[in-house]
């Protein structure tokens, strides 16, 4: 899709102020004395008035919560400021005077309301960059051990079937051995007895001719003639045997018997090992906001340190880890991180290439996708992306099987993002002059539309990449409408559209402590925001060589990935510590 930057209208500008009407400079400092938002100057000048002088000034990201005002119900002219130690209820000044709360002791409720919050910010971070991930990294594990228990118990199963079939193929070769050697016996008996028969029927023979002849002497008229007949002497009977035939005792088996000729299925007898679960002080000391009581510990020193010269910005921070060229794409428009320590890269011809750590390239494919971030991969290692054309999103699953996945209608899929909180698809569209986001479950089934702000506004103009937050906010980057974000029930937070120039905003993405990372094709660098919109920091600028940014991720290891457009160079920065 062409896009010409001729047709950007100028916007308003969208950063953190100082607090003072006459400044227009970006805030860095908050006093939390008086509750005002300060810049390097302003904070000098704000310390230098004399009852100033004992104010706390700290960082603006170390700033205390400021006390929401509430009245007092039973004297409504009061404002609720201070807690009762005894009692554990706010109160006023007024309260704190009456009979029922003689001689207790009251704080700060403001201090209180401020270290409370502090807390339960500090368990929502714990929640959401500890349990939850180590919870869905232990979740795939079980998943994993279910598909290679299945993949064990049918090797298994075709064991076993084998072995029965050989022990059964044996059983056969031996019966039908027994079954020839009795045929041979039988026969050779049956001759025997034939032979033993054909004797005796010419031993018979010989016999009935003998007393034919004894008859006919005997019937002689002449008894002188009978008289010299000599007496006939008779043949012995003929030997013959009874034939000796082969016995069959049959196997007395049993099936404890057939059990033993086969292999039994081994059960280890070992106790099964519990699941590793990583301690949550490792993910503090890498990259973790700070705890409660690191945070006060930074305010005094913070305080003490007051007149040093402090900067927020964390352009300072960021290295130059390694670079590498990507064969087979023509710039990097936009970069997928795969779970098996391997990345997929776009370009704007629609080359999709599947390559390692150190650029070698594993596969490619041919796509539809242009300046857009149209792929994603799953928590399940799959591979997604859009087919604008077609208006279908495919996937290819790890055995690279191409299906078509979700088809979208009318509408054209630009970017799509795979939620690493639940799996849900994000998906960026257009129509005619229409655009939205919609989200899927895994399974492909539409679960909501966004398209519009409270008031009725239309949200997304060309939202060509989108990312998730880890608080769940719906991050995309509109070509024409800037960042916009909305929370993960649809609802418009806010938008980002750049600092004092226009902003033609790419590539998008977060990290683990929440930021928001853009690129700047205009300005030619990436835009830190925190989760709430606030602009921190030009992260990159041209002046570390950065020209044309277009793609950024950040990996689970903090390392940062920027595309460029005119260069098929990845390069690799570290950026928190």
């Amino acid at each position: 899709m062409a896009l010409f930057k001729m047709d950007i209208p100028h916007r308003a500008q969208h950063f953190l102020e100082c607090g003072n009407e006459e400044c227009e400079r970006n805030c860095e400092f908050y006093c939390n004395t008086c509750h005002q938002r300060l810049c390097k100057q302003c904070k000098d000048e704000h310390l230098k008035r004399g009852k100033n002088q004992n104010h706390e000034v700290v960082l603006y990201l170390q700033r205390k919560r400021q006390l929401p005002v509430e009245k007092c119900k039973i004297h409504p002219t009061k404002d609720v400021d201070m807690l009762c130690e005894k009692c554990q209820v706010p109160v006023c000044s007024k309260c704190a005077t009456q009979e029922n709360h003689r001689g207790h002791i009251f704080t700060d409720l403001e201090k209180n309301y401020a270290d409370k919050y502090a807390v339960f910010q500090e368990e929502i971070s714990k929640i959401q960059e500890y349990f939850l991930p180590t919870s869905q990294d232990l979740q795939k594990e079980i998943k994993k051990d279910c598909s290679e228990i299945k993949h064990t118990m049918d090797n298994i199963r075709t064991s076993m079937k084998t072995e029965g079939e050989s022990l059964k193929s044996l059983v056969d070769t031996v019966v039908s051995e027994n079954m020839k050697q009795l045929d041979q016996i039988e026969q050779s008996l049956l001759e025997d007895l034939k032979t033993q028969d054909k004797t005796m029927d010419d031993y018979i023979t010989y016999l009935n001719n003998l007393v034919k002849e004894l008859h006919r002497c005997l019937s002689s008229t002449e008894p002188q003639k009978l008289m010299s007949e000599k007496k006939p002497k008779i043949r012995s009977i003929p030997e013959t045997t009874k034939p000796v035939t082969p016995g069959f005792t049959a196997g007395q088996y049993s099936k404890s018997d057939v059990t033993k000729l086969l292999r039994k299925i081994h059960v280890p007898n070992t106790k099964a090992e519990k699941r590793e679960i990583r301690p949550i002080e490792s993910v503090y000391n890498t990259a973790m906001k700070p705890t409660h009581k690191q945070m006060k510990e930074d305010r005094k020193k913070s305080t003490e340190k007051s007149d040093k010269k402090q900067t927020m910005s964390l352009s300072a921070s960021v290295t130059k880890v390694r670079e590498f060229n990507v064969p087979g794409v023509d710039g990097v428009y936009h970069v997928s991180l795969d779970q098996s320590d391997r990345l997929w890269i776009s370009d704007r011809h629609g080359n999709l290439v599947q390559t390692d750590l150190q650029g070698n390239v594993i596969q490619k494919i041919e796509t539809s996708g242009e300046y857009e971030g149209y792929h994603t991969v799953t928590q399940d290692g799959d591979l997604i992306f859009t087919d604008k054309y077609k208006k279908v999103i495919n996937r290819i699953t790890q055995d690279n099987n191409i299906t078509e996945f979700i088809k979208t209608g009318d509408w054209e899929p630009l970017s799509i993002h795979s939620s690493h909180i639940n799996g849900d698809l994000l998906v960026g569209m257009v129509k005619d002059r229409e655009a939205k986001v919609t989200r899927y479950n895994k399974t492909g089934k539409e679960l909501q539309n966004i398209q519009r702000g409270n008031k009725g506004q239309r949200l997304y103009s060309v939202p060509h990449y989108i990312t998730e937050n880890i608080n769940g906010d719906i991050c995309t980057s509109d070509y024409y409408n800037g960042i916009v974000v909305v929370n993960k029930s649809g609802q418009h937070r806010f938008s980002y559209t750049g600092q004092k120039s226009e902003f033609y905003p790419y590539g998008i993405c977060t990290d683990v402590l929440g930021h928001i990372l853009v690129c700047d094709d205009n300005s030619n660098t990436v835009h830190l925001l925190d989760q709430d919109g606030q602009f921190l920091s030009l992260l990159l600028t041209r002046q570390q060589g950065v020209k044309f940014p277009c793609s950024v991720c950040v990996d689970d290891k903090n390392n940062l990935y920027l595309g460029q457009q005119d260069t098929n160079t990845l390069t690799v920065y570290k950026y928190i510590k």
